[in-house]
């Protein structure tokens, strides 16, 4: 599942050895024995993944955890991994909800699951044909990139294939929530992979 890193031991005479000449002062070109990236951050979907999904919901009084959420959010801060939200609201788009009721169920849901390390949010519409809805990488390489961590050591947790291309798409690892998994057993898996 993780990507595997190849080192390269740099020649006795400081250069990289790669003539692989084995004249004194050099040695040949090898490969050290493949290493796993640790995975130090988790993107969660919003709506089916961590909360119920309530379909263009713009009412803070409607956000309702899913069970066993605040527990596994919380083990992943204990392993002092970051943690975020990924999600697609394309309710505010389609002018179903406003910015500011989405702002406001998001932060019922950062008071009740909370405290995130990011929220990054596609609020466009289907056919706007932005850079930034899942399936596409954008979301996750920002993540990344505001963590100043690789794309290669987060793992995006979420309800739909989109969530899983998403991660896919950004070089990083995914964990789909369906009928066998649930947000508990993603982040075991997480936590005893790492």
């Amino acid at each position: 599942m993780l990507e595997e890193a190849l080192n390269e031991p740099r020649s006795q005479d400081g250069g990289s050895g790669e003539k692989g000449s084995r004249s004194e002062g050099t040695m040949p070109k090898r490969r050290a024995a493949p290493t796993t990236p640790s995975i130090r951050g988790v993107l969660v979907d919003r709506d089916g993944t961590v909360i119920v999904d309530v379909p263009y919901n713009g009412d803070p009084e409607r956000v309702e955890p899913v069970e066993g959420a605040k527990r596994a959010l919380d083990a992943l801060r204990a392993a002092g991994l970051k943690v975020g939200v990924l999600t697609n609201q394309s309710g505010v788009g389609r002018a179903m909800i406003s910015e500011a009721q989405m702002r406001a169920v998001n932060a019922r849901v950062e008071e009740l699951l909370g405290p995130f390390d990011g929220w990054f949010i596609c609020p466009h519409a289907p056919d706007a044909d932005c850079d930034c809805r899942k399936p596409k990488p954008k979301l996750v390489l920002d993540a990344a990139r505001t963590w100043r961590i690789a794309p290669s050591t987060i793992v995006v947790v979420g309800d739909k294939d989109s969530d899983v291309e998403a991660a896919r798409n950004a070089g990083a690892h995914a964990i789909k929530i369906d009928g066998a998994c649930d947000i508990a057993s993603a982040v075991d898996s997480i936590i005893t992979d790492r």
